[in-house]
């Protein structure tokens, strides 16, 4: 069974639904059958890469709020995020593009360590103020992780999987997602936003079981959604035609 998510390293519901994911997966049985597959989503592929302002007045000039009213907002989530297992610490975050840093998950994909590399660059970014758009940082992730630091950095250097996050995007615009995460299941069941574990556990269990030849108890239709699932509407190939 495969899971996609979509995603940014710069988004921390991203971080929360990754740990929500894996909460559920715990209590999933066949765990052990289920891909995670991480897809490319940035919030703002125009970002630079260096940033002359931090994470309280990006919201300030996002959203046109007041700059006490953006902190108030980040100590909410990292409170969410605490509840959730995440330690949030957001005056220390270093705003970036980070387009390189999906270029490294999909290097890492193909080794089959995406989904370690997406959860070390969640750390470093939402946790210890790391510079996650700074090659150096990238490649000491690569290292921790056991992948090999001169072939990450030939591909840094170059343009190497630059298609790959562009058609992660396309995709998730053909798809209709407009907002991370999104997670879709065996390319049918899917979940938008950091949902409960409990969601994601009884989201997998009924992909699993219809895979199975079971029949679902109908509860689910084209096109319905309840408590954060939903099915989508036609078969991922059909849609993309």
């Amino acid at each position: 069974m495969k899971v996609q998510i979509w995603s940014d390293v710069a988004c921390p519901f991203c971080y929360i639904g990754k740990k929500q994911l894996e909460a559920a997966l715990e209590q999933f049985p066949q765990r052990d059958q289920v891909e995670v597959e991480f897809k490319s989503f940035e919030l703002d592929p125009h970002a630079p890469k260096q940033v002359d302002y931090d994470v309280h007045d990006m919201l300030v000039k996002k959203y046109g709020m007041s700059r006490s009213q953006a902190i108030a907002m980040n100590e909410q989530v990292k409170q969410v995020g605490k509840e959730k297992g995440v330690d949030f610490q957001f005056d220390p975050i270093i705003l970036t593009n980070t387009f390189d840093a999906h270029r490294f998950v999909q290097y890492a994909s193909k080794a089959g360590k995406g989904d370690i590399v997406m959860g070390e660059l969640f750390k470093a970014y939402f946790t210890d103020g790391k510079h996650v758009g700074d090659h150096k940082i990238l490649l000491d992730i690569a290292k921790k992780v056991g992948l090999d630091q001169g072939e990450l950095q030939k591909v840094l250097d170059g343009q190497e999987y630059a298609e790959d996050v562009r058609s992660d995007e396309t995709e998730a615009k053909e798809l209709g997602i407009s907002a991370v995460p999104f997670f879709l299941i065996n390319d049918k069941y899917s979940v938008a936003g950091a949902q409960s574990s409990d969601t994601f556990l009884r989201t997998l269990e009924t992909a699993w079981n219809e895979q199975a030849g079971q029949t679902s108890n109908g509860a689910f239709h084209e096109t319905a959604c309840a408590d954060g699932m939903c099915v989508v509407p036609s078969s991922k190939e059909e849609r993309i035609k």
